[in-house]
Protein backbone atom coordinates (compact mmCIF):
# COMPACT_ATOMS: atom_id res chain seq x y z
CA UNK A 1 0.00 0.00 0.00
CA UNK A 2 1.16 3.62 -0.76
CA UNK A 3 0.87 5.93 2.37
CA UNK A 4 0.27 9.72 1.97
CA UNK A 5 1.38 12.12 4.29
CA UNK A 6 -2.15 12.31 4.72
CA UNK A 7 -2.30 9.06 6.29
CA UNK A 8 -2.44 8.62 9.61
CA UNK A 9 -2.94 5.33 12.32
CA UNK A 10 -5.61 7.27 13.70
CA UNK A 11 -7.25 8.38 10.79
CA UNK A 12 -6.70 4.49 9.78
CA UNK A 13 -7.63 2.44 12.28
CA UNK A 14 -11.00 4.21 12.35
CA UNK A 15 -11.76 2.11 8.25
CA UNK A 16 -10.23 -1.53 9.70
CA UNK A 17 -12.41 -1.12 12.55
CA UNK A 18 -15.69 -0.40 10.96
CA UNK A 19 -14.65 -2.74 8.15
CA UNK A 20 -14.00 -5.42 10.39
CA UNK A 21 -17.55 -5.26 12.76
CA UNK A 22 -19.29 -5.54 9.41
CA UNK A 23 -17.31 -8.45 7.60
CA UNK A 24 -17.60 -10.41 10.80
CA UNK A 25 -21.68 -9.82 11.15
CA UNK A 26 -21.84 -10.71 7.01
CA UNK A 27 -19.33 -13.88 7.59
CA UNK A 28 -19.51 -15.35 10.54
CA UNK A 29 -22.12 -16.61 12.48
CA UNK A 30 -22.41 -14.10 15.63
CA UNK A 31 -22.02 -16.54 17.91
CA UNK A 32 -18.48 -18.15 16.13
CA UNK A 33 -15.96 -17.14 18.70
CA UNK A 34 -13.81 -15.92 15.69
CA UNK A 35 -16.19 -12.73 15.79
CA UNK A 36 -15.45 -11.53 19.55
CA UNK A 37 -11.52 -12.71 18.69
CA UNK A 38 -11.21 -10.57 15.09
CA UNK A 39 -13.54 -7.59 17.03
CA UNK A 40 -11.43 -7.45 19.80
CA UNK A 41 -8.24 -7.90 18.20
CA UNK A 42 -9.47 -4.53 15.91
CA UNK A 43 -10.62 -2.95 18.87
CA UNK A 44 -7.85 -3.29 20.84
CA UNK A 45 -5.54 -2.51 18.08
CA UNK A 46 -7.91 0.94 17.76
CA UNK A 47 -8.08 2.01 21.83
CA UNK A 48 -4.26 1.23 22.15
CA UNK A 49 -3.38 3.50 19.21
CA UNK A 50 -5.46 6.63 20.77
CA UNK A 51 -4.45 5.27 24.61
CA UNK A 52 -0.78 5.79 23.29
CA UNK A 53 -1.44 9.01 21.79
CA UNK A 54 -3.10 10.21 24.98
CA UNK A 55 0.05 8.81 26.83
CA UNK A 56 2.37 11.06 24.35
CA UNK A 57 2.17 14.15 26.41
CA UNK A 58 3.08 12.13 29.64
CA UNK A 59 5.55 9.31 28.88
CA UNK A 60 7.16 8.33 25.36
CA UNK A 61 7.87 5.11 27.13
CA UNK A 62 3.56 4.56 28.14
CA UNK A 63 3.22 5.14 24.00
CA UNK A 64 5.80 3.05 22.67
CA UNK A 65 4.33 0.44 24.82
CA UNK A 66 0.69 0.69 23.83
CA UNK A 67 2.00 1.76 20.04
CA UNK A 68 3.75 -1.83 20.09
CA UNK A 69 0.25 -3.26 21.86
CA UNK A 70 -1.41 -2.00 19.06
CA UNK A 71 0.81 -3.25 16.50
CA UNK A 72 0.49 -7.00 18.33
CA UNK A 73 -2.99 -6.18 18.20
CA UNK A 74 -3.38 -6.13 14.29
CA UNK A 75 -1.38 -8.59 13.47
CA UNK A 76 -3.24 -11.09 14.79
CA UNK A 77 -6.67 -9.53 13.47
CA UNK A 78 -4.12 -9.69 10.17
CA UNK A 79 -3.56 -13.47 10.70
CA UNK A 80 -7.41 -14.13 10.97
CA UNK A 81 -8.23 -12.88 7.70
CA UNK A 82 -5.35 -14.82 5.96
CA UNK A 83 -7.04 -17.51 7.41
CA UNK A 84 -10.61 -17.05 6.92
CA UNK A 85 -9.02 -16.93 2.86
CA UNK A 86 -6.87 -19.93 3.52
CA UNK A 87 -9.59 -21.75 4.59
CA UNK A 88 -12.09 -20.94 2.09
CA UNK A 89 -9.63 -21.50 -0.49
CA UNK A 90 -9.98 -17.80 -1.22
CA UNK A 91 -7.13 -16.02 -3.19
CA UNK A 92 -4.82 -13.84 -1.30
CA UNK A 93 -3.84 -10.84 -3.31
CA UNK A 94 -0.73 -10.02 -3.98
CA UNK A 95 1.28 -6.97 -4.11
CA UNK A 96 0.66 -6.89 -8.44
CA UNK A 97 -2.89 -8.28 -7.92
CA UNK A 98 -5.08 -5.53 -9.99
CA UNK A 99 -7.53 -4.83 -7.08
CA UNK A 100 -4.53 -4.30 -4.73
CA UNK A 101 -3.30 -1.59 -7.37
CA UNK A 102 -6.68 -0.30 -6.91
CA UNK A 103 -6.67 -0.46 -3.43
CA UNK A 104 -3.23 1.79 -3.70
CA UNK A 105 -4.79 4.25 -5.99
CA UNK A 106 -8.09 4.89 -3.27
CA UNK A 107 -4.86 5.33 -0.53
CA UNK A 108 -3.96 7.80 -2.38
CA UNK A 109 -6.51 10.18 -1.91
CA UNK A 110 -6.36 12.72 0.46
CA UNK A 111 -8.98 12.72 2.69
CA UNK A 112 -10.06 8.72 2.26
CA UNK A 113 -12.30 7.08 4.48
CA UNK A 114 -14.35 4.47 5.14
CA UNK A 115 -17.01 5.48 2.19
CA UNK A 116 -13.91 5.70 0.00
CA UNK A 117 -13.49 2.05 0.28
CA UNK A 118 -16.86 0.65 1.23
CA UNK A 119 -17.26 -0.70 -2.28
CA UNK A 120 -14.47 -2.99 -1.43
CA UNK A 121 -14.96 -4.00 2.46
CA UNK A 122 -18.69 -4.16 2.10
CA UNK A 123 -18.61 -6.15 -1.62
CA UNK A 124 -20.44 -9.32 -1.91
CA UNK A 125 -17.59 -11.54 -2.45
CA UNK A 126 -16.25 -12.50 0.04
CA UNK A 127 -11.93 -12.45 -1.05
CA UNK A 128 -12.70 -8.66 -2.23
CA UNK A 129 -13.58 -7.79 1.81
CA UNK A 130 -11.23 -10.04 3.26
CA UNK A 131 -8.21 -8.86 0.58
CA UNK A 132 -9.45 -5.06 1.39
CA UNK A 133 -9.74 -5.35 5.25
CA UNK A 134 -5.95 -6.96 5.08
CA UNK A 135 -4.72 -3.94 2.97
CA UNK A 136 -6.24 -1.36 5.25
CA UNK A 137 -4.35 -3.73 8.38
CA UNK A 138 -0.92 -3.30 6.42
CA UNK A 139 -1.24 0.31 5.99
CA UNK A 140 -2.04 0.83 9.27
CA UNK A 141 0.81 -1.63 10.54
CA UNK A 142 3.36 0.03 8.22
CA UNK A 143 2.07 3.72 9.53
CA UNK A 144 2.43 2.08 13.12
CA UNK A 145 6.26 0.99 12.45
CA UNK A 146 7.12 3.80 11.18
CA UNK A 147 5.56 5.83 13.95
CA UNK A 148 7.74 3.33 16.49
CA UNK A 149 11.13 4.22 14.63
CA UNK A 150 10.28 7.68 15.49
CA UNK A 151 9.10 7.18 19.07
CA UNK A 152 12.14 5.12 19.57
CA UNK A 153 14.85 7.74 18.37
CA UNK A 154 12.61 10.25 19.93
CA UNK A 155 13.42 8.39 23.45
CA UNK A 156 17.00 7.62 23.33
CA UNK A 157 17.87 11.31 22.50
CA UNK A 158 15.74 12.82 24.72
CA UNK A 159 14.88 10.22 27.55
CA UNK A 160 11.49 9.87 28.62
CA UNK A 161 9.95 12.09 31.50
CA UNK A 162 11.06 10.22 34.54
CA UNK A 163 14.95 11.06 32.99
CA UNK A 164 13.82 14.76 32.18
CA UNK A 165 12.12 14.98 35.69
CA UNK A 166 14.87 13.68 37.58
CA UNK A 167 17.59 16.15 35.44
CA UNK A 168 15.11 18.92 36.05
CA UNK A 169 15.23 17.96 40.30
CA UNK A 170 18.78 17.98 40.35
CA UNK A 171 19.65 21.32 38.49
CA UNK A 172 17.46 22.63 40.95
CA UNK A 173 19.11 21.31 43.70
CA UNK A 174 22.35 22.55 42.53
CA UNK A 175 20.83 25.83 41.95
CA UNK A 176 19.59 26.15 46.04
CA UNK A 177 22.86 25.25 47.36
CA UNK A 178 25.12 28.17 48.79
CA UNK A 179 27.89 29.71 47.03
CA UNK A 180 25.47 28.67 43.59
CA UNK A 181 26.38 32.00 41.27
CA UNK A 182 23.72 32.49 38.33
CA UNK A 183 26.35 33.35 35.93
CA UNK A 184 27.86 30.00 36.46
CA UNK A 185 24.34 27.98 35.53
CA UNK A 186 24.43 26.96 31.41
CA UNK A 187 21.67 27.65 29.45
CA UNK A 188 20.01 24.43 29.00
CA UNK A 189 18.09 25.83 25.87
CA UNK A 190 20.68 27.70 24.11
CA UNK A 191 21.34 26.39 20.62
CA UNK A 192 25.10 27.00 20.85
CA UNK A 193 25.58 24.64 23.96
Amino acid sequence: MVVTKSCSPIKSLRLYYDATVKFCAKYFNKRDRTVDQMVQAARSGKQNIVEGSVAAGHSKEAEIKLTGVARASLEELLIDCKDFLRTRNLEEWTIDHPYTKRLRELNKQPNANYQTFQKAVEHEDPAICANSIIGLIKVTTYLLDKQMQQLETAFVEEGGLRERMTKARLSERDRQKPGFDKKDEKDTNDPKE
